[in-house]
């Protein structure tokens, strides 16, 4: 999955799972199933919940692309074929 400052954290949610551990990192609390806060991760970006949570964009954005192994758009990996 490729991760962009406009992916919808719902997305990240739906495609790698939990990733709370991660999001904690930043001050991102847990959300229970049913929560208006895990109704809203169906609308916002991943540039929103870093602005919502006070924290530099491309740090956010190299931290979530780690926990679910996706590379930066435009970047190749020399390992793996084209």
């Amino acid at each position: 999955m490729e991760i962009t400052k406009d992916t919808k954290v719902s997305e990240i949610l739906r495609e790698s799972g939990d990733i709370a551990d991660v999001m904690e990192v930043f001050g991102v609390k847990r959300v229970a199933r049913y929560s208006f806060r895990a109704f809203i991760t169906k609308a916002i970006t991943v540039e929103r919940a870093a602005k919502i949570h006070r924290a530099p964009l491309e740090e956010f954005l190299g931290i979530l692309r780690t926990a679910v192994g996706s590379q930066p758009p435009g970047s190749s990996d020399p390992g793996r074929p084209a």
